[in-house]
């Protein structure tokens, strides 16, 4: 039995504990094959190895849990594992800050040992903060990108793509992080804002045009381009610039010489209509290089340094270059004009910087080719919210680049690939052998296959950690080449496709859409089957979260000041897909539904302390309340299957709260406090387990506790989900029955009546079905009558107010005229419309307040559908 006041902190803990040591939610399948149908997969995201949980973290997961805890009782088996993106610039990143060191300084194998040791540490203090939330995680099918089961799937899935065709390598311009020194994918980019100039820019001719032209003005915010200046473009249509075209144009400062050509894709409206192509400045220069063959000319570094080629302006940064070289322009007479410009420019996503495009060999993934089989797989998957394929689409249609995954970095997955030293053929390692290094490891063969030469270069690069984590599907369900049967097989085919991949929407263009790519490209099917993506989580103002803003709201401490049922209860405030706002006063709320759960349940325990037998008949209002949970049950079910959790929370809280706990559960003490009555007992006891099982997924500790203290050893998580049990009853009646019982409540108590006191008659105006009786009995009323015809009643105007807001700005001191008119009752209502002082107001501009009066025998009770008369 649940004795003195609930306390959180150490029910929680106990049964977090509890549930990480029995293995409650441990996915153990029995026999060997598995209907897929009888068990629910969950492609978890596995978070970035930071060091820290952030609000995203602790709201995400929660709403997973939910899904996972409902499937569970729902469905049967549920395998719901966790993991860590521990490869990649993240991890290097964190290694890099946490040790004080720079991965340049150590062989790859030394720091990724490293990388390793800190990441575990980080991982260990996640694993028990996530443990702290009540998570129902399977922690032994906890996973990490680096380890070697999933390295090898990753090169698995590397020789796969390339045995298809799918991977080439090549020298091409790609996009490029100075401050991270790799490429990166388009994935990878978003937009920054940037203040900068707009400068126009004189270039001479080499020799006038016939009509004696001897220069043009480019405008141009990357003056710092022009040592790498290898053409000027004009547009067709440019009637005014037309006769530069076959002419020749000196670049100035640095003297090299360009052509200048006609393309169409000169955008005419923007600048001067004269452009020049730099190697390179943005996408649209690289199409130009690639259509015309331009020559390459590379004044800019890795690390965003100039280069020689820039002459005296060698080794500065871009930025600094970018000052210096306008000044010299100005002393030159070749800057025309200088105006301020805020733009958008595309950085980096990990580190904001802004990006550049470089000419580099790097591995591709082909997609490009493809994008209308992977709309369509996009087109098989339920999406939770409907809304969010909109942007999985919007993404695919948008695509310019094949993605790139290799990446100049330490921290990652070897490309398992080796470069004949002599003429270049690639040689790749053989399956049986994954994991690899090439740094290390030596190829498979001892000469090459094409020229025979016997000498090898490894590839230095790491897969993009996106190539991994796009396989956690494929890593759940155990993927893996059969050297026997020489295909890839499933060590648990029951657990691909996956179900359900939830995920935030500001990964379905990462996360999402590569795994679609990944998957359908090695299985031909989609990897899941409904897509669940949450929202993000902003501050009280609806403001985005940003350490520079100071709005961060730290997990730690919510968690230290609330309970963890609390927070869930918050996490369920809002339909999934929604960004919402962090609020205190939700959280409070749930923790209010937490002690009413515990004190509902110490009275229910006190009235039916023993197991009571469902008896032959049940009483009229026993039989609503569970006729109403069975209603209840059902509308429940819909929600929770459609993953939407804010409906389910407030439908349930809504049932539980008014309709039993103020309603029902008070008649009940009422009842038995009078008489013995086995079907109350009864209805108390089933309401309550079936209540328990119901709020189970939202608020898993408090109801843990209440399910072992009153109905059984075994985990309420572990027990079917409740079905309607078949009640009847008129649902609408029985609402009226209890909301006329509730009115004389209130009468008895405002007339100092003890509750058992005699009510000589009551007459009700309303449908109360067959409820009179049970009426009667509770309320001690001698005779009930159930009236055919409203009585008399008059309505009267109490009140009306006006909405000054709106008739302030618009008909200013009138307004002291409609308060006068309407205080002398000189006005008239016509429909929505009031006549008053001799304007016409709508509905919106004023509301009416009506009274109603009943001047017969006795008094008149009012609910909202019946009338109520006590003589």
């Amino acid at each position: 039995m649940p004795e003195g006041d609930y306390d959180p902190r150490a029910t929680e803990e106990e049964w977090q504990n509890r549930w990480v040591d029995e293995e409650t939610y441990a996915y153990q399948p029995e026999d060997e094959e598995v209907d897929p149908n009888t068990v629910f997969a969950i492609d978890t995201p596995p978070p970035t190895v930071s060091g820290s949980l952030h609000m995203g973290h602790l709201y995400g997961h929660t709403l997973q849990d939910f899904a996972a805890r409902f499937k569970r009782m729902h469905d049967g088996d549920v395998m719901f594992p966790f993991g860590y993106d521990d490869n990649g610039i993240a991890s290097e990143r964190l290694t890099e800050s946490d040790l004080g060191i720079k991965h340049q300084d150590y062989e790859r194998r030394e720091f990724q040992e490293k990388c390793r040791e800190v990441c575990e540490q980080y991982e260990a203090e996640f694993t028990e903060k996530m443990q702290n939330l009540g998570m129902s995680i399977d922690w032994n099918r906890t996973y990490k990108t680096i380890e070697p089961r999933v390295q090898r799937t990753s090169q698995l899935s590397f020789l796969d793509l390339y045995e298809q065709g799918r991977e080439y390598r090549k020298k091409a311009p790609a996009i490029w992080c100075p401050e991270c020194e790799t490429a990166i994918s388009q994935v990878e980019q978003e937009d920054a804002e940037r203040h900068t100039h707009f400068n126009d820019i004189r270039f001479d001719l080499v020799e006038p045009t016939d009509d004696g032209r001897e220069s043009f003005v480019i405008g141009t915010t990357r003056p710092e381009l022009l040592p790498a200046c290898v053409s000027v473009f004009v547009h067709p249509d440019d009637e005014e610039n037309q006769d530069l075209v076959g002419e020749t144009a000196e670049v100035p400062i640095f003297g090299h010489e360009v052509p200048i050509i006609e393309d169409d894709r000169v955008d005419l409206e923007k600048g001067t209509g004269v452009v020049m192509c730099c190697t390179f400045g943005d996408q649209k220069d690289i199409e130009w290089y690639q259509a015309h063959d331009l020559p390459l000319r590379v004044a800019i570094d890795e690390s965003a340094t100039m280069t020689d080629l820039a002459g005296d302006y060698e080794g500065m940064s871009t930025h600094e270059a970018r000052e210096e070289i306008v000044e010299d322009l100005d002393e030159l007479g070749h800057l025309e004009g200088r105006e301020d410009l805020t733009h958008t420019v595309q950085v980096h996503e990990r580190c904001e910087t802004d990006v550049e495009f470089r000419v580099s060999k790097q591995w591709y993934i082909e997609i490009l080719d493809h994008k209308d089989e992977y709309l369509e797989a996009g087109e098989e998957m339920d999406w939770y919210p409907e809304k969010m394929f909109t942007r999985y689409k919007h993404w695919i249609e948008g695509l310019e680049w094949d993605w790139l995954i290799s990446r100049q970095r330490d921290s990652g997955i070897p490309f398992p690939v080796w470069y004949c030293d002599d003429c270049g053929h690639e040689v790749l390692a053989e399956r049986e052998s994954l994991p690899v290094d090439p740094l290390s490891d030596d190829p498979p063969v001892d000469a090459c296959p094409e020229c025979g030469h016997d000498e090898f270069e490894p590839e230095e690069d790491v897969l993009d950690t996106w190539a991994t984590s796009s396989l956690t599907p494929l890593v759940n369900s155990g993927w893996d080449w059969d050297s026997e049967s020489e295909e890839f097989t499933f060590e648990n085919p029951e657990l691909y496709p996956a179900d359900l991949r939830p995920q935030g929407h500001d990964i379905i263009s990462f996360w999402l859409f590569h795994t679609v790519v990944k998957c359908y490209e090695h299985t031909g099917e989609v990897p899941f089957d409904s897509v669940m993506i949450n929202g993000h989580v902003l501050d009280e103002n609806r403001e985005k979260m940003s350490k520079s803003r100071g709005n961060v709201v730290d997990p730690a401490r919510v968690v230290a000041d609330f309970p963890i049922d609390a927070i869930r209860y918050w996490a369920a405030s809002t339909a999934v897909g929604d960004d919402f706002p962090f609020k205190e006063k939700d959280i409070v709320a749930g923790e209010k539904l937490l002690r009413k759960l515990w004190n509902a349940s110490k009275l229910i325990d006190h009235l039916a302390p023993e197991a009571v037998a469902e008896p032959d008949e049940l009483d009229d209002l026993d039989e609503w309340i569970l006729a109403e949970l069975d209603d209840t049950v059902e509308t429940l079910t819909d929600h929770f299957v459609d993953y939407e959790f804010a409906k389910a929370r407030d439908t349930l809280r809504t049932f539980f709260w008014n309709t039993f706990c103020d309603d029902y559960l008070e008649i009940a003490k009422q009842r038995l406090d009078e008489e013995d009555s086995q079907s109350t007992k009864y209805a108390l006891q089933t309401a309550h387990a079936t209540f328990l099982q119901l709020f189970a997924p939202l608020m898993p500790h408090i109801t843990e506790e209440l399910w072992h203290d009153m109905h059984s050893e075994e985990s309420v998580h572990l027990q079917d989900w409740p079905e309607p049990k078949g009640y009847e009853a008129n649902l609408a009646a029985g609402e009226n029955a209890m909301a006329v019982i509730g009115a004389l409540r209130r009468y008895k108590s405002e007339h100092q009546l003890p509750l058992n006191a005699e009510l000589e008659t009551v007459q009700v105006y309303g449908d109360i079905g067959g409820f009179a009786d049970a009426i009667a009995g509770v309320m001690h009323v001698g005779a009930l009558e159930q009236l055919d015809e409203a009585p008399e009643i008059t309505t009267e105007i109490a009140d009306i107010s006006l909405e000054y807001s709106t008739l302030g700005p618009k008909y200013g001191g009138k307004v002291g005229e409609f308060d006068q008119a309407i205080a002398a009752g000189d006005y008239e209502l016509d429909g929505d419309v009031m006549k008053v002082a001799g304007e016409e107001l709508t509905a919106d501009e004023f509301e009416v307040r009506e009274e109603r009066t009943y001047s017969g025998e006795g008094e008149m009770l009012e609910t909202d559908d019946t009338l109520v008369i006590v003589s």
